[in-house]
């Protein structure tokens, strides 16, 4: 199965990035199986850098990487998966054990929800049912250097503006 990673950089070795601000799975390697999301993701980064070149890496994920390594899977919005999600997001120090997660893109539609839900505005039903009317993305998160090893680099895609 092919994976994307919009990035401003060519990334033939994937690594773990601690970034500065809080990500819905966790510090370490985001890609998704959508080109499109990945390609957002790299105009987005394009735009905040100030450059007009950028790259979407595709990779070849393992089909056996799910089963390999300790992972964690949300196939839609659950109690469960907003959990997850708000633990990343709200608390400090927060860290799981997970090598792969994989589950649906907080987009800022998303986020908003989710706004709503940590403002005690709507309850986590409200917010699940909510986000449930979305087209959700997916991505998976490379937590731990052994997930990297299921991700083979093929190329990188030059994205322009």
């Amino acid at each position: 199965m092919k994976l994307y990673h919009g990035s401003i950089e060519k990334v033939e070795k994937p690594e773990i990035r601690f970034p500065r601000r809080t990500l819905d799975y966790g510090h370490g390697f985001y890609a998704t199986s959508s080109y499109e999301q990945a390609e957002r993701w790299v105009r987005r980064r394009m735009r905040e850098n100030k450059t007009n070149i950028g790259y979407i890496n595709v990779y070849e994920f393992a089909p056996d990487a799910m089963q390999k390594y300790k992972s964690i899977a949300f196939h839609s919005p659950t109690e469960e998966w907003v959990d997850f999600v708000m633990a990343n997001r709200t608390q400090e120090g927060f860290s799981h054990d997970y090598d792969i997660v994989f589950g649906p893109v907080a987009n800022d539609h998303v986020y908003t929800a989710f706004a709503l839900y940590e403002g005690r505005i709507i309850s986590k039903q409200a917010l699940i049912a909510e986000l449930r009317t979305y087209t959700l993305v997916d991505q998976y998160l490379f937590h731990t250097e052994r997930s990297l090893d299921s991700l083979t680099f093929i190329e990188a895609k030059e994205v322009r503006i």
